[in-house]
């Protein structure tokens, strides 16, 4: 797919470009919070304000899986870091541009609080998760620096098959989140379609990074009826190679660009992810601490790990 033909996809599906590499989308869940008052599940876990939350990517064009339950546009190949690639300073300036001239529209609608909307133009917390493999991106320690002196809080997510682009992050991110999509070699293979054959081998070195770092660290499971959900003994053993702070199994949504390679009936329901999830704390001794209904989703957490959330008691296993 070449830049423009890009561009113009990109476009059309709501993308507001922030350079040749990169772009900003406004958040199903940032709407929500200023129209109806609702927050993420990640507000719920860890606080962050929807509202205030930017969600973006630095490479857009760069990604190394075409995992089938990706609601994002695909038609790239990159296993490396990127050649070409958007300033870090002016990256930061236009996301935060592009965030307020997408909520502009927002200011006069009856319904929103104008508090909550005033407080939106400054966004307080970026998720670096929109598209692409942000780990390719060369200028990513500048990037988490300038946000860090702006008091911008950040959330990075990573597929896990760039164990060096982890080892160089200085500083590091708020939170970091490793997806963690399969629980062997060859379910990750015919799932993700990775160009490297050795991708799961290098997802298992980045697990081992992952365990050492000073940061708050997550895995996610994003788990497809049919394709990955199950195997909760091979999950537990990756588990543990990174001893994470937190654990998320999450149900794959059929949303976007995944439609064209999955069905409805590859969407499970909240009881199966949380049989799932149970069943796992128990092999790797971590208590399920909360989870979202709406979205599908149980946070795990290992002993101690709250000291990673000031202010925020455990909720009991089971509370909606």
């Amino acid at each position: 797919m070449g830049d423009q033909d890009l561009g113009d996809e990109l476009a059309g599906q709501g993308y507001q470009l922030t350079g040749r590499h990169s772009a900003v989308k406004l958040c199903y869940w940032t709407k929500a919070s200023l129209t109806e008052g609702r927050d993420c599940y990640k507000g719920r876990f860890y606080g962050i304000e929807s509202h205030r939350c930017l969600q973006m990517s630095p490479s857009i064009d760069s990604c190394n899986l075409h995992c089938r339950f990706c609601w994002r546009s695909q038609g790239w190949e990159n296993d490396e870091m990127m050649t070409e690639y958007d300033d870090p300073e002016l990256l930061l300036e236009r996301s935060l541009a592009a965030q307020r001239r997408i909520l502009s529209g927002f200011k006069g609608d009856r319904a929103i609080d104008p508090v909550r909307w005033e407080e939106s133009q400054s966004p307080r917390h970026i998720a670096i998760s929109l598209t692409g493999e942000p780990t390719l991106y060369p200028k990513m320690n500048r990037f988490l620096e300038l946000c860090r002196a702006e008091g911008i809080s950040t959330f990075l997510v990573t597929n896990g098959t760039n164990p060096d682009g982890l080892r160089a992050l200085d500083p590091l991110p708020t939170q970091l989140y490793v997806s963690v999509t399969a629980p062997n070699a060859e379910i990750f293979r015919r799932l993700t379609l990775p160009n490297d054959p050795h991708a799961f081998e290098r997802l298992r070195e980045s697990l081992g990074v992952v365990r050492d770092l000073k940061t708050r660290r997550v895995l996610r499971h994003t788990l497809v009826r049919g394709w990955n959900l199950g195997w909760v003994d091979q999950y537990a053993e990756l588990d543990l190679l990174a001893r994470p702070d937190f654990i998320e199994p999450k149900g794959y949504v059929y949303m976007g660009r995944s439609r064209q390679r999955l069905s409805n009936d590859h969407v499970p329901t909240h009881a199966e992810i949380g049989r799932f999830a149970r069943d796992l704390a128990e092999r790797i001794d971590y208590r399920v601490l909360d989870e979202s209904p709406e979205s599908k989703v149980f946070l795990l957490g290992r002993d101690g790990a709250t000291r990673w959330l000031p202010g925020r008691a455990p909720v009991a296993a089971g509370a909606a």
